[in-house]
């Protein structure tokens, strides 16, 4: 079986990383190492994951800091760079993956060994509806979430890749000293610009939390004009569909939403992430799995439908 790295890039996640880290080490099958790289962060982030370490001394949780350039690229790939597993995850300190996320990601690439890269759906822990929002992302981001006519673009918050297509790439990714790109789309666009494979599964499921939609509407647009900035600095590759736009129209009632239900949780006495997501969540039924799976074309049937 392929064993996988799980890489965590984290600044200032004292309130979520001890959540992140039993979720990301209660899988159904172990990963080979999850690494937490901090970088330069002022709260305790570092000290709750040494205290982690301590109390779990057999799940392999490794601290390591990042801390000669402040940002999340340098970090992440300081992390990749480090990890020694057959398949490296990377996902946010604030994201929450499925307890089977290490036996499924494996899988993937034991199935098909021409993938080099794989994404899956995100739900919003910190949201309601939590369900229907894992299927309404899940059909957007497996019909448009693509480059050059079909290739799947990797997500952050949920994504990974063979250690051997990080090694090809890790001297060529862009560095972004302006902060104004998507770095997963970058990787992405990366591998594609190489020939390597990237697959999109359902089966890889992650969730994350809503809190970008906290910001005001001048930072959100900021951030989605990072889609067109990471395009523009990859001139050989296109796209049909802009997320985006489907994005920006979707953020006056998140932000609306957002707020609202945190004092919800918050009255509950509810951590998001551990109830939400893990307690609710995490045993999403088989069959919803298989109806998510079935109903995600084959790369043949995408291209024929989009001919």
């Amino acid at each position: 079986m392929l064993t996988v790295s799980i890489v965590i890039p984290a600044w200032n996640e004292e309130e979520r990383i001890a959540d992140c880290l039993i979720n990301a080490t209660r899988q159904t099958v172990r990963p080979h190492e999850v690494i937490v790289v901090n970088n330069r962060s002022t709260d305790n982030t570092a000290d709750i994951v040494r205290r982690f370490i301590k109390d779990h001394p057999d799940d392999n949780v490794i601290l390591l800091d990042q801390n000669d350039e402040q940002g999340l690229i340098p970090t992440r790939n300081y992390g990749l760079d480090h990890a020694t597993g057959d398949i490296l995850g990377r996902f946010d300190a604030d994201c929450m993956i499925k307890p089977d996320w290490v036996e499924v990601v494996s899988g993937i690439f034991t199935e098909d060994p021409s993938a080099m890269g794989a994404t899956g759906p995100v739900m919003y822990y910190d949201m309601p509806s939590r369900r229907f929002g894992l299927k309404g992302d899940n059909s957007i981001r497996k019909r448009i979430f693509r480059a050059d006519g079909g290739q799947p673009l990797l997500f952050g918050s949920n994504m990974a890749l063979r250690a051997s297509a990080w090694r090809q790439i890790s001297d060529e990714v862009c560095r972004d000293k302006a902060d104004v790109m998507h770095e997963d789309i970058d990787i992405s666009l990366h591998l594609i610009g190489k020939g390597l494979k990237t697959v999109y599964s359902p089966r890889m499921i992650a969730g994350m939390s809503a809190r970008r939609m906290d910001t005001s509407l001048s930072s959100f647009r900021n951030y989605m004009r990072r889609f067109k900035n990471t395009f523009d600095a990859h001139p050989q590759h296109w796209r049909k569909h802009k997320p985006e736009i489907l994005f920006t129209a979707m953020y006056p009632v998140m932000h609306l939403f957002y707020p609202v239900w945190q004092k919800v949780l918050n009255t509950a006495d509810i951590n998001p992430a551990e109830a939400a997501w893990i307690n609710e969540q995490m045993e999403l039924a088989e069959k919803e799995g298989r109806e998510l799976y079935d109903e995600t074309p084959t790369d043949e049937e995408y291209d024929e439908r989009h001919e």
